[in-house]
């Protein structure tokens, strides 16, 4: 009786696998006169694309593949060659052949079955692995030395959406003009010649705003080509595709000495030209910078105020005559979405709010009777919750003990042989689910807090005594990194949260404005 194979294809490209490439079919061939060798029968194809690194295991061929090897009907897989199944880039790569040692799947190749059960099998398939892995690496070095040594030609190495606007590359004529390069020159007039803003420039030769400044920035339009960046060739630097396909390396700027500059064709604008406009640019970006650093940030709480009725984010407005929050409720947008969930929270004037909270962090959390009274609430909130009895607590942690000894055995007479896949899935089923409803019970019951003083408090937000002598950078860096939240509800500060302070629930109520239960069990935003 044959043995029931899958048959693995794999191109890098899809154009590798259209109909009038040879690609598949020299894979096809190889792998028909494989199974004619070894008496196996192709069942099932998986063409799968390129894929390498972290993301093979994502992939949804390889998901399918997975899969089908489960099953007790199939006895392996056929491909031409090892790099065809996996490509590691680093040791997480390999938990493929772990699937294949726990299925007993083997992998069939022109040159022999590897068994990756066995010793010598598992052996073999670890250095087929690594030559894989050296062979991939290789590959794309001489990759990357044959496109650098095409740069230092002045020739283009990537395809016509990498090209800059308004130009054309081919290996026949080389580089060229479109007659979008007009635009190009005409926005090296404007800028010369008016004082026009980039919008309208933009809006007049139908360019994106955005990209205007890079464009006239661009030494291409002077007719040289310039590179000075390069892809991150490392493990960090790429980040893989939807679906684990192939992905792309992020750009990272060259040292001064590898940057490249090629005179690849006559300019569109002359040198003197182009550093004219190019001091323009700066000169306009150096009085946009000086407006930015006068008309500096005005609001201090804006990212750290929340609605005191709804918990949404409070945004910052500012009109003729003042600075103002609002709930996000209250925005434009979210009222045309849903006009019934308006909030009541009216209009906050940040002049007025802003020293409220300061006042609040820097002077009232200082004073040792407000902290008291805060420690007493907190003791009273904790004091009628109803924590888990001892004796319960040690029977629950007893029964997760026996369910997780439970789920070893289980595991180990499936290693031993004793039990099936089958039977192993439906036991570890029934046993996480026990184990699971022990766990739930533990997470959702109430443990009583620990016990805390004034003192404890003081030490804790000492860190705000000297907020008022800050300038507003540091302010924000000091709420940023004990993850400060005020809730406020008009002119009402309702709650304080504060998500970095361990061992205490992380909520505290301005006390002159609320009830006594001034520590509450309030989610930190």
């Amino acid at each position: 009786m044959s043995k029931r194979v899958i048959q693995l294809l794999r191109v890098s490209t899809e154009g590798q696998a259209a109909d009038d490439k040879a690609g598949l079919a020299a894979q096809r061939a190889v792998t028909q006169r494989t199974a004619a060798t070894y008496g196996l029968e192709i069942v099932r194809t998986i063409e799968m694309s390129d894929v390498s690194g972290t993301a093979v295991l994502r992939a949804p061929e390889m998901q399918e593949l997975l899969r089908l090897i489960e099953s007790p009907d199939i006895h392996g897989v056929i491909a031409r060659e090892f790099s065809r199944l996996m490509r590691p880039e680093n040791f997480k790569d390999y938990e493929l052949l772990q699937a294949f040692v726990d299925t007993h799947t083997v992998l069939y190749l022109p040159d022999g079955p590897i068994d990756f059960s066995s010793s010598m099998g598992g052996f073999m398939g670890l250095i087929r692995a690594g030559m894989a892995r050296i062979e991939r690496r290789e590959i794309l070095a001489r990759m990357n030395d044959a496109k650098e040594a095409m740069r230092l030609a002045g020739r283009n190495t990537g395809g016509q959406s990498t090209l800059p606007f308004g130009v054309d590359y081919s290996d026949a004529r080389g580089w060229s003009y479109t007659t979008e390069a007009e635009k190009v020159r005409t926005a090296f007039d404007l800028v010369r010649s008016t004082s026009l803003p980039y919008a309208e420039i933009a809006r007049r030769l139908n360019i994106p705003r955005t990209n205007l400044r890079f464009i006239l920035q661009n030494p291409i339009y002077m007719g040289i080509r310039q590179y000075d960046q390069r892809r991150d060739p490392s493990t960090g630097g790429y980040t893989p595709g939807n679906d684990g396909r192939q992905g792309h390396r992020r750009k990272i700027v060259r040292a001064p000495e590898e940057v490249i500059r090629r005179k690849v064709m006559d300019g569109l604008v002359s040198q003197e030209v182009f550093q004219a406009v190019q001091h323009i640019l700066n000169s306009r970006a150096t009085r946009e910078q000086a407006v930015r650093t006068k008309n500096a940030p005005k609001y201090l709480f804006n990212g750290f105020l929340y609605c005191g009725v709804c918990d949404s984010a409070m945004y910052s407005h500012t009109n003729q005559k003042d600075r103002h929050y609002y709930c996000k409720l209250n925005s434009t947008r979210a009222r045309k979405l849903n006009p019934g969930s308006v909030c009541p929270t009216p209009y906050i004037r940040a002049a007025v709010i802003e020293p409220k909270i300061e006042e609040l962090l820097s002077v009232r959390l200082q004073h040792d009777g407000f902290l008291g009274g805060i420690a007493e609430a907190y003791i009273e909130q904790q004091s009628q919750e109803m924590p888990i009895g001892v004796s319960d607590s040690a029977a629950i942690q007893r029964q997760i003990e026996s369910v997780t000894a439970k789920r070893g055995r289980i595991l180990e007479a499936f290693f031993d042989g004793t039990i099936d896949r089958r039977q192993r899935d439906e036991e570890l089923a029934r046993v996480d689910a026990e184990l699971k409803a022990y766990q739930g019970i533990v997470a959702t019951s109430t443990v009583a807090g620990p016990s805390v003083s004034a003192a404890d408090l003081a030490d804790l937000f000492s860190a705000f005594v000297e907020m008022p002598f800050l300038q507003r950078d540091d302010k924000r860096s000091l709420l940023r990194g004990l993850g400060v939240g005020v809730f406020v509800s008009g002119y009402e500060i309702r709650a304080l949260a504060m998500r970095n302070l361990a061992g205490l629930d992380c909520n505290t109520d301005n006390r002159s404005r609320m009830a006594p239960s001034v520590l509450r069990g309030r989610p930190c935003p």
